[in-house]
């Protein structure tokens, strides 16, 4: 299975239509690839709070048509990061989306830990309730972003739903990059699953982005990891990992608390 990871600058002087059909341009190019991932609220920006209402938009507006056609034209799976979406009542949520190889959308997931405490994210949008899987190529992938990446409950859930490659998608910030990497790494040993975090690159809102969107594998070691700029990154994933290594060590099997009833 081969994923790409797209790195993207949100540059702070690019118009948000302008960067989405620079983006859809780099989805289009991953032909080759089976699942591509992007990054949280890449469209203006996971820190550019003063934006979030003027840029919100429904989870079938111009974001989730674009990144529809450009996955249908490159035929993949694609994790198109998250929106701030707009809900019907007017609640705004920091929505992913994922479409199928044929252009339409297969899931949605809002977030359910909502950054800020008590200010940005925390008070301007609404917290998700669902946990969030789909059957993607030979592996059933798990939806979390960014801050959920700090609550390992979240993460167990998602194991319980039969989670074996959980896709992260974020707006990390430099001064906290090596959270960033330990967490990535401890969600994957825990969960024995692959995690694919996937952030932005460049300073938006004043705040300086971590980049470094990493893969790494059910035992903890990393697969691959960008660097502080714009990147593709691409990997080889061998979806039989999971079962193995489970298998091998199995460790969930001896979980107490939370277990899930046989």
């Amino acid at each position: 299975m081969r994923a790409s990871l797209l790195q993207i600058d949100v540059k702070p002087d690019e118009p948000v239509e302008t960067r989405r059909e620079r983006v859809a341009g780099l989805v289009r190019a991953q032909d080759g690839a089976d699942l591509v991932v992007l990054p949280e609220l890449w469209p203006m920006g996971a820190f550019a709070f003063d934006a979030f209402a003027s840029h919100a938009e429904p989870a079938d507006g111009p974001t989730a048509r674009a990144m529809g056609a450009a996955a249908r034209d490159a035929g993949v799976w694609l994790h198109a990061g998250s929106i701030v979406e707009r809900a019907t009542d007017g609640t705004l949520y920091n929505t992913s989306l994922l479409f199928s190889p044929d252009g339409e959308l297969n899931r949605t997931y809002r977030k359910i830990h909502r950054f800020g405490f008590d200010k940005g994210e925390a008070t301007l949008m609404g917290a998700g309730r669902e946990i969030v899987t789909a059957p993607v190529v030979d592996t059933v992938i798990g939806l979390a972003t960014c801050y959920d990446l700090r609550f390992p409950e979240q993460f167990r859930l998602l194991v319980d739903a039969g989670a074996q490659l959980l896709v992260v998608p974020a707006g990390w910030p430099a001064r906290r990059r090596a959270h960033w990497s330990l967490l990535a790494r401890a969600r994957a040993v825990e969960s024995q699953a692959y995690v694919l975090a996937c952030g932005t690159a460049g300073t938006h809102a004043g705040v300086e982005q971590a980049g470094h969107s990493v893969v790494v594998d059910p035992w903890g070691e990393v697969v691959a990891e960008a660097g502080a700029g714009e990147e593709t990154l691409t990997v080889e994933l061998d979806p039989a990992k999971v079962a193995k290594t489970r298998a091998e060590f199995p460790v969930l099997r001896d979980r107490v608390l939370g277990l899930p009833t046989p």
